[in-house]
């Protein structure tokens, strides 16, 4: 493990997760790598050279050489750093640009748990889509619906989920909690681990005062006046064929589910009816519905 320029007090590394970078996200690799200790998992489907690439030496680079999925390579990232005696995990999609105050707040939140032994699994940040509607709210399951938090204050919120991209696993209590649920590959990843964890009596925190930008799929289709984020028929596929999946399955919350019926009918609309391609994306989410109805996870297999 490769030690960054600047160390933050608590033993807290970077995992960075790779499919195709372009120069702007070894750029960010870089620069994360200067601030600590960073692992990248790059799932492109070639076998790269680190020197090739232009990542800096400072990087930990693990390449796949296939496309393993997020909760496979964030399973290898989490596993590096827990051998070589971190603390917490940040874990980062290729396109994510942390402030310096998440690279700080969040480990020394976790820290501060453990040493008044709080069962705190993962902190994270709120985040921002500036082609959506601006800085997202933290979320908690309802009946049908999610409750809205609007992330403010200098007080952790307790949530129900955060999305995987620059949140904070505490790695005290990995093993307790368990990996990321490989099968599921892509979608609803972080929200399984976070279910899991908070079944387990685990607290899922929200951090108001720290932010990140992050852009939620491909460029948005606006409907109504109102932007939805979109994405290719392959990842739709995965977003269906796990929702149909996790709502078989028994641990899952009766509040999460019922939010998820709700929402089905209206995303086979705005995915199926409104991008380009309608056949395609009408086709692979057909296939995810019935591959999650089946069971049949993993990588998707072509026809």
């Amino acid at each position: 493990m490769h030690g960054g320029a600047l160390s933050t007090s608590p033993r807290a590394g970077a995992v960075v997760i790779f499919y195709h970078p372009d120069a702007a996200c070894i750029e960010r690799a870089n620069r994360l790598a200067a601030a600590m200790p960073c692992i990248v998992i790059d799932n492109t489907p070639l076998m790269l050279e680190q020197a090739e690439l232009g990542l800096s030496a400072a990087v930990t680079y693990v390449p796949n050489g296939a496309n393993h999925g997020i909760a496979t390579a964030i399973n290898q990232g989490v596993e590096r750093l827990i051998q070589a005696g971190f603390e917490s995990a940040i874990v980062f999609d290729q396109d994510s640009d942390p402030p310096a105050i998440l690279l700080q707040d969040l480990p020394q939140l976790i820290q501060a748990a453990n040493t008044k032994d709080e069962r705190v699994a993962l902190a994270g940040p709120a985040y921002s889509d500036a082609r959506l509607r601006g800085v997202a709210p933290f979320v908690r399951f309802g009946w049908g619906k999610l409750t809205r938090i609007v992330p403010d204050g200098r007080e952790p919120i307790d949530v129900d989920f955060l999305i995987s991209s620059g949140s904070c696993i505490n790695l005290r209590y990995w093993r307790e909690i368990g990996p990321m649920d490989d099968a599921l590959f892509i979608d609803f990843v972080d929200l399984e681990w976070c279910v899991r964890a908070k079944a387990k009596g685990f607290r899922v925190l929200g951090v108001p005062w720290v932010k990140m930008t992050h852009e939620l799929g491909g460029e948005p289709v606006r409907i109504f006046g109102r932007a939805y984020p979109m994405h290719g028929p392959l990842r739709h596929y995965y977003q269906f064929r796990n929702v149909i999946a996790l709502i078989k399955r028994a641990s899952m919350p009766l509040t999460w589910k019922t939010t998820e019926l709700v929402k089905l009918p209206v995303r086979v609309v705005l995915y199926c009816f409104f991008p380009a391609r309608r056949s395609e994306h009408l086709l692979m989410v057909w296939r995810g519905v019935c591959d999650g109805w089946r069971g049949r996870l993993g990588a998707y297999r072509p026809r």
